[in-house]
């Protein structure tokens, strides 16, 4: 690949995202100036701040650079990246802004004076709902810090194939190679209307190379309360090993499961101060990937690769690909009135892909979870999966099950039970008891997906101190994909041999199909993904 194409394809802008709450006004050049607090909705709390200088800078969204044609020469490209870094710094100044008005409001809802004209109920509404205004905005502070990571990293790429390119013949180089852009492509597909000829979904052959748009999403690693402070959770994302950890502050990283001196996997050592320390000969590296420690001989400038790491609501999430983070990651909690039982982790033998294919079914239980979940079950004379024109969820019928597809790899789904293995009801909203479950299908390898499983229910919580529960959880989760591995692992074998799995697609197989469209839309580079909104559409 070409410096110019490399760098074109390395250096798309920054996402621009706005708070849906940070309210601004235009000065007189084009800046931005903050001289309004928080207020109700709909209403502005007008007040000048001291800080309003610092925070003076120009929004650099206005001067998004515009590339032409199908390349980006080595300008153009740096161009772009250098407006990556003034969005990254922009961005940053208004997210210490926001944090920095809050506090003022905070001072000015304990205000003494303030306080003889308001109850107590009313102020703590009013801190409650600072609290949650604060703890988001710091959520966006260290989702900015990510951005900046990966902005920086990106132009110190661009920079040494800029440098390797200048030792070559500028005519050498292909010519085939076009901008990554979806702004600029010319070959992106269309939003896919209606339905698609069967012939047009084809899933043979063996597995290909992962496509980079697949990559450009927050994935979900690890549960929480898997990674101690002094612990270590090993995996492959992609087909490259990854290893988590807690650094001094507790905050989760993710660096290469490799050490930059003999190649050593890390996880085989442990996790000293908040520095994961290689076993070989303890180089320690911290959260960002840099070695702060080479015992025995003079410390040098080394680092190894780190991706963007988050951790919310129970689970720690990475950004495996080039482009910067979105600033936001889905909710995985179960629904209100639900109370966890168990999360749990397995590393499976078959493609992430086949893998959702499956979850995506129920119309196969009654013929092959006999032995658990579906034993008894009857075979209905016709098994149908209701969802939107344009969704990713709908629910069964005539099982009592809500489903949903939420990508890039996640399926949650909710279940109507009335007692273990029985189903009861015509929907969900008939039934008195439910389960609900969380699949997260991480692509280890085109022939491995780490699975993490969480459970929940709405009912019997007296369960969740029952001890050795877990390993019963566990023990069921296993029966049941065991079920279903020998199946899926077979059709892998035959795909890989060049059967197509998604030959002839019926009714009940709708929301399998979409996933795929969805998927085939995603990385041929389409403007408007199938089935989703067009604010859902990834840019």
């Amino acid at each position: 690949m070409t410096a110019i194409a490399t760098a074109a394809a390395l250096s798309l802008p920054i996402s621009l995202y706005r708070p849906a709450k940070i309210n601004t006004k235009k000065s007189v050049r084009g800046g931005f100036r903050v001289f309004a607090l928080f207020g109700e909705e709909g209403g502005l709390v007008d007040k000048k701040s001291a800080w309003s200088t610092l925070f003076d800078v120009e929004d650099p969204r206005s001067k998004v650079p515009q590339c032409k044609g199908k390349f980006l020469d080595v300008n153009q490209a740096l161009e772009v990246a250098r407006y990556d870094i003034q969005y990254c710094d922009w961005r940053a100044r208004q997210d210490v802004l926001t944090i920095m008005l809050l506090h003022e409001k905070v001072v000015e809802v304990l205000n003494p004076l303030a306080r003889d004209y308001k109850s107590i109920g009313t102020m703590k509404k009013e801190l409650a709902e600072l609290q949650e205004d604060l703890a988001q905005a710091h959520r966006q502070v260290h989702i900015s810090e990510a951005r900046v990571a990966t902005a920086l990293d990106k132009l110190a790429y661009m920079e040494a194939l800029v440098n390797d390119r200048l030792l070559q013949d500028r005519h050498t180089s292909g010519t085939d190679q076009t901008c990554a852009s979806p702004s600029t492509s010319k070959q992106s597909l269309d939003i896919v209307k209606g339905k698609l000829p069967r012939k047009s979904l084809n899933v043979s052959g063996p597995v290909q190379p992962y496509n980079t748009r697949l990559k450009n999403f927050w994935y979900p690693v690890a549960f929480s309360t898997d990674l101690k402070d002094d612990t270590m959770v090993p995996f492959d994302c992609f087909e490259e090993p990854w290893v988590i950890f807690r650094g001094k502050d507790g905050i989760p990283g993710c660096v290469q499961n490799t050490c930059a001196h003999r190649a050593c996997p890390l996880h085989l050592g442990s996790v000293n101060e908040g520095r994961i320390q290689c076993p070989y000969h303890g180089w320690e590296y911290s959260t960002d990937g840099k070695c702060e420690k080479m015992p025995s001989t003079q410390l040098r400038n080394v680092k190894i690769k780190s991706l963007p790491c988050f951790e919310q609501e129970g689970m720690i999430w990475i950004w495996p690909g080039d482009e910067p983070p979105t600033a936001t990651i889905p909710c995985l909690l179960p629904p209100s009135g639900f109370e966890i039982h168990a999360e749990i982790v397995m590393e499976l033998p078959i493609e992430h892909g086949l893998l959702l294919d499956n979850l995506l079914d129920l119309a196969h239980a009654p013929f092959t979870h006999t032995s658990t979940f579906a034993k008894g079950w009857s075979v209905p004379s016709l098994v149908k999966f209701l969802t939107p024109a344009s969704g990713l969820q709908g629910y069964w019928d005539p099982y009592p099950i809500d489903m949903e597809f939420r990508p890039p790899c996640m399926v949650l789904s909710t279940i109507g039970i009335s007692k273990p293995g029985k189903l009861e009801g015509q929907n969900t909203r008939q039934c008195a008891t439910h389960l609900h479950q969380l699949h997260v299908c991480l692509p280890s390898s085109r022939k491995k997906t780490r699975l993490l499983y969480r459970m929940s229910l709405d009912f019997a919580p007296v369960l969740k101190h029952v001890p050795f529960m877990q390993y019963l959880w566990r023990h069921f989760a296993e029966q049941v994909l065991n079920e279903d591995l020998r199946l899926v692992l077979g059709q892998q074998e035959r795909m890989n041999n060049g059967a197509n799995v998604w030959n002839l697609p019926v009714g009940y197989d709708k929301l399998g199909v979409r996933y795929r469209l969805w998927r085939d839309a995603l990385e041929k580079g389409a403007k408007q993904l199938p089935f989703m909104k067009p604010m859902q559409t990834r840019k």
